[in-house]
């Protein structure tokens, strides 16, 4: 075809678009999901609704709540809730059974994790190393937790983690996706490091559950925490997660020894004995209605694997870069994100000297990302509900926007 009758780029990109629509997997996945026109990038911070909750919160609210009250406690499942949505989630980070418990929020199982694994480390062991490029509530956590036992505080960036280790440290708190950038750090190799130290690891896995492969098992890590309401769609505050690995559960020495951790939960003992396995993350009474939401929610994964959503997921965020460097003009923006594929979680961080005005008018338009002061726009790929044409919408629309 001569240059003369070449269709002009953006057809190119909409008929590519269709086309890995067509052979998408997961596509159907979408319907599973209330959705509207709007093109929704922002499922890093809030994944959209499962149309499943809506249905089963109106059964718990009316039946279970309603008409069994307190019996559903036990003819409900509500009592056995925490452990048994965790093992919903423990394949979801590649973790066994009996390893992941439901419960309170990212902030509480971070100082749990940290305060546990400082107690484990033992005597002479008195740093707490965490990832200064963190999400500012892990460092608020980990400055708090350092106090508290004594510790000394080393905010260093990951790249310079193996560096800083040595007999003094503790355990070290790391991020596995950086929240602004979505550069990936790597798990595998950090966690050894952390090891050979004689340390122990501590991930905040909020940017990665649901999104890619993180494979705690199969890596050592010893403990983990992560959020349910962005690639997991458990809803606004649904409950965190903690994962503890097995070999370590009887060594876990929670600072926060709620009774609903205590072995006998209902024996109303004086004194504190600790359940044995994952139910040793507890602390109080679960929040069930919005953990009911979450056990709603996950259902979307029946039949899905995690290693078909990572695939899409870099499917889907070169399709968008290749898109913005087609539509925007050069200079315009400028992408942080790595664009080496093992160091790419499943967002796009877009540097632009006016960010915030510019996702005011991107919203305006029907295509949703966030803004993160001072000068940078996220977009966040749900690979379960996010397909190509929404990709090539978004990044046309971006470049009308900036033009």
């Amino acid at each position: 075809m001569s240059e003369t009758t070449a269709p002009p780029a953006s057809a190119e990109l909409a008929a590519r678009a269709r086309k890995l629509d067509a052979a998408d997997e997961l596509a159907g996945k979408r319907a599973e999901f209330v959705l509207d026109e709007v093109i929704y990038l922002d499922g890093n911070s809030l994944g959209a609704l499962p149309a499943a909750v809506p249905g089963r919160m109106a059964d718990v609210i009316t039946r279970q709540w309603g008409e069994l009250r307190i019996r559903s406690w036990d003819e409900s499942g509500w009592w056995t809730a925490p452990e048994r949505i965790g093992d919903r989630i423990a394949p979801l980070i590649g973790a066994a059974p009996g390893q992941v418990v439901v419960g309170d929020s990212t902030s509480v199982n971070v100082f749990k994790a940290l305060v546990a694994a400082v107690r484990m480390a033992g005597d002479g062991r008195d740093e707490i190393v965490v990832d200064a490029t963190t999400f500012p509530t892990d460092g608020y956590i980990a400055r708090s937790a350092a106090r508290m036992t004594g510790c000394t505080l080393r905010p260093v960036t990951p790249a310079e983690v193996p560096d800083v280790l040595g007999p003094r440290t503790a355990v070290v708190l790391l991020n596995h996706a950086d929240y602004r950038t979505g550069r990936l750090h790597d798990l595998p190799s950090l966690t050894s490091a952390v090891h050979a130290a004689g340390a122990l690891a501590v991930w905040d896995l909020c940017h990665t559950a649901g999104a890619l492969p993180v494979g705690v098992d199969e890596h050592g890590v010893d403990l983990a925490v992560g959020c349910t309401y962005k690639y997991l769609n458990g809803g606004p505050g649904s409950p965190a997660y903690l994962y503890v690995r097995r070999d370590l559960q009887d060594r876990f020495d929670s600072p926060l020894p709620g009774w609903n951790s205590h072995v006998e939960p209902f024996g109303m003992h004086g004194d504190y004995e600790p359940a044995r396995g994952a139910p040793r993350g507890r602390v109080g009474t679960p929040d069930i209605l919005s953990m009911l939401a979450l056990e709603a929610a996950l259902e979307v994964w029946d039949g899905v694997s995690v290693e078909a959503v990572r695939a899409k997921s870099l499917a889907l965020t070169d399709f968008f870069l290749e898109c913005v460097a087609e539509y925007v003009e050069p200079g315009r923006v400028e992408s942080l994100t790595p664009a080496a594929h093992e160091e790419r979680g499943s967002q796009v961080a877009l540097c632009c000297d006016d960010a915030g005005d510019v996702m005011k008018r991107l919203i305006e338009r029907g295509v949703v990302g966030d803004f993160r002061p001072p000068n940078l726009l996220r977009f966040g790929f749900t690979p379960l509900y996010v397909g190509f044409a929404d990709v090539e919408r978004a990044a046309r629309v971006l470049g009308e926007v900036v033009g």
